[in-house]
């Protein structure tokens, strides 16, 4: 006989539902309070640390008070600023200003989601910058002058022959979780990335150049080259050190280590909040104040914020909403922005060709599932090239904020061939290439086929969230159609597009690379590159080339390396493994609370380490 719900049954249901509502809450309160209840008792453990260091040097100036051996009050700023570390030179100007306070965050955007944080694993501009504030080198370039200064190292000496590099180290600095840092965490560093079960290949790429790194004290450590290499001491130097007592026992599961997301420690300004615990669905990464920091000039920020906010639009509307404190326009909304006056007096400005602007490319995949693709024909890659008015794209796309790209070599750079300007838009040129290479359209339907009927069509893979990107591959698109060519446009999400480079599975990508002052191309262009997880990932291979960067690379002499760069440049506008697309002007938008902001010789000031910009205390509004 069929039951009735009763309303006493009802009741029954809504007091279980009750209850199991309850029991959920319980539980996830539980969950926060223990969560809670660990990171009290690692401030707590980390306190009882400092208390016990803060004891030894109660102790140890006692001491020097009895024996009359104490720095005169009186001249402590005339003393600190003769014996400022050059690295922390232009930060202390700043703290001489009238308006100057610590305090508030610095909050700001990441367009895409970052994979990892943890050093060597990750491979994106972002976890850099991420890392820049955490760990620290044994020395780091002048804005001004882009001469090397003291970090870590204090001094250094060079031998004769360019080999073999000494660097004296300071012996207060600390990481942020207390342990000194000392010549033998250097020499670890460099083993570690040396180990071949760590996923750093590109690291490796550079550092096989080192024959050793030795500690020859507890604050002196020795790196000998192999042979001359034109970048010795900025590889040397510009190593950030890891801590060997926290990165050490992954050698015992190198997996985990290189499937790991958030192992981030080091002796910089800032810290994770909990070293190990950093993961992508967090949907934001944040750093707070080292309270150890060794540095001569404390920090600005008591936090820096970066939210990720995929959606460009997305991210103006939180800019305007004074939610984030930076937004890089692109070119047609810095217009728009520029004659809104209201929002104006809210922000200030910058306008300028980074002297480090890196290039945007389209990178032909040469090698695909094993079998060579029609990529791998130089007159194809060439015929690509000429299909595309870059010019245009400039002008349309990117409103004239921008210029075109020969190669990996900046135009304003020794390392450029003056006489060498970017191939013209010339669709008959194409056209006369790919019949050369055996395509030509065969059937009259206005797409060029190879010998068997199969038409030369290929997927462009290129960061989905980017507006200018979703832009400029429609035209390219049109372009490419213009000479027999299909291109099937592939806006893939930055952790899918990271995975098919990884993996080489694409056709053909749309992405860019960073550049330096000056740029070594052995790690993208060299074919002992071509190794999984090396940056070479289209497979391009030119045995002159390689021979080439490595001459370059041994060459000391400038005006004789920057000869072999030119060469290096020839090969590659000869050969056009990719199609260098355009560098692009940084037009940049800062809210006015920031202070201190000013152009240097490598960029905008803005997220320096040390940091550079504070806001005054009248205009703080986090952390109150």
């Amino acid at each position: 006989m069929e039951r009735r719900f009763t309303v006493k049954d009802f009741s029954n249901f809504i007091f279980l539902s009750l209850l199991a509502v309850m029991i959920l809450l319980t539980m996830y309160m539980v969950d926060r309070q223990w969560s809670k209840m660990s990171q009290m008792e690692r401030t707590m453990a980390e306190q009882a640390e400092d208390l016990r260091a803060l004891r030894g040097s109660v102790q140890s100036l006692d001491q020097r008070v009895r024996s009359g051996n104490v720095v005169n009050a009186g001249n402590k700023k005339e003393n600190l600023n003769q014996d400022m570390p050059g690295a922390f030179k232009r930060a202390y100007a700043m703290t001489q200003q009238p308006e100057y306070q610590v305090g508030d965050w610095s909050v700001n955007a990441f367009g895409n989601n970052l994979e990892t944080l943890t050093p060597l694993v990750s491979s994106d501009v972002y976890s850099s910058r991420v890392q820049s504030f955490v760990q620290e080198s044994l020395i780091t370039r002048d804005p001004d002058t882009l001469d090397w200064v003291g970090l870590i190292a204090n001094d250094w000496q060079i031998s004769e022959d360019g080999l073999t590099f000494t660097f004296q180290m300071r012996n207060d600095v600390t990481f942020s979780d207390g342990e000194p840092l000392e010549a033998d965490d250097a020499v670890f560093t460099f083993d570690f990335v040396m180990n071949e079960s760590i996923a750093a290949p590109r690291d490796r790429a550079y550092y096989q150049k080192i024959e050793s790194v030795t500690a020859t004290g507890q604050y002196e450590v020795v790196f000998k080259f192999k042979e001359p290499y034109f970048n010795s001491l900025s590889l040397a130097g510009g190593m950030a050190i890891m801590p060997r007592h926290f990165y050490e026992p992954y050698l015992e599961n190198p997996k985990e280590f290189n499937h790991s997301k958030g192992l981030l420690l080091g002796s910089g300004p800032y810290r994770l909040q909990d070293s190990k615990g950093w993961t992508p669905d967090q949907g934001l990464v944040e750093l707070v104040r080292n309270p150890r920091y060794w540095g001569a000039v404390e920090p600005s920020f008591d936090r820096l914020v970066w939210n990720i906010i995929a959606n460009d639009a997305a991210r103006l509307t939180t800019f305007r909403n004074g939610e984030i404190d930076s937004y890089a326009a692109r070119p047609r909304e810095y217009q728009t922005l520029l004659d809104d006056e209201e929002f104006m007096n809210q922000v200030h400005h910058f306008e300028y060709m980074n002297p480090n602007a890196g290039y945007r490319y389209i990178g032909w995949n040469q090698i695909k599932d094993g079998e060579p693709t029609a990529f791998s024909d130089k007159r194809v890659r060439q015929a690509m090239t000429y299909l595309v008015d870059r010019k245009r794209i400039i002008e349309e796309i990117y409103l004239g904020y921008g210029e075109v790209a020969v190669s990996p070599f900046n135009s304003r750079s020794k390392q450029h061939a003056q006489d060498l300007t970017a191939r013209a838009f010339d669709v008959e040129k194409a056209r006369q290439l790919l019949k050369e290479a055996g395509f030509e359209d065969r059937d009259g339907n206005g797409v060029v086929e190879d010998i068997n009927g199969k038409p030369l069509a290929f997927e462009l893979a290129y960061p989905q969230q980017n507006e200018d990107y979703k832009r400029m591959i429609l035209f390219l698109k049109d372009l490419y159609a213009r000479g027999g060519v299909v291109l099937e446009p592939k806006p893939t999400e930055w952790s899918v597009m990271l995975d098919m480079i990884k993996k080489r599975t694409f056709d053909a990508i749309a992405i860019g690379w960073s550049s330096g002052i000056e740029t070594d191309i052995y790690q993208i262009f060299h074919s002992d590159q071509l190794i999984e997880g090396g940056d070479n990932y289209i497979g391009y291979k030119n045995v002159k080339l390689d021979k080439l960067i490595e001459k370059a690379r041994a060459t000391v002499d400038e005006k004789e390396r920057m000869a072999l760069w030119q060469e290096c440049e020839r090969l590659l506008y000869e050969d056009q493994p990719y199609t260098f697309l355009l560098r692009n002007k940084s037009l940049i938008f800062i809210d006015s609370r920031y202070k201190n902001l000013e152009i240097t010789n490598v960029g905008l000031n803005y997220n320096f380490t040390p940091v550079e910009n504070y806001v005054p205390g009248a205009q703080q509004k986090y952390g109150h």
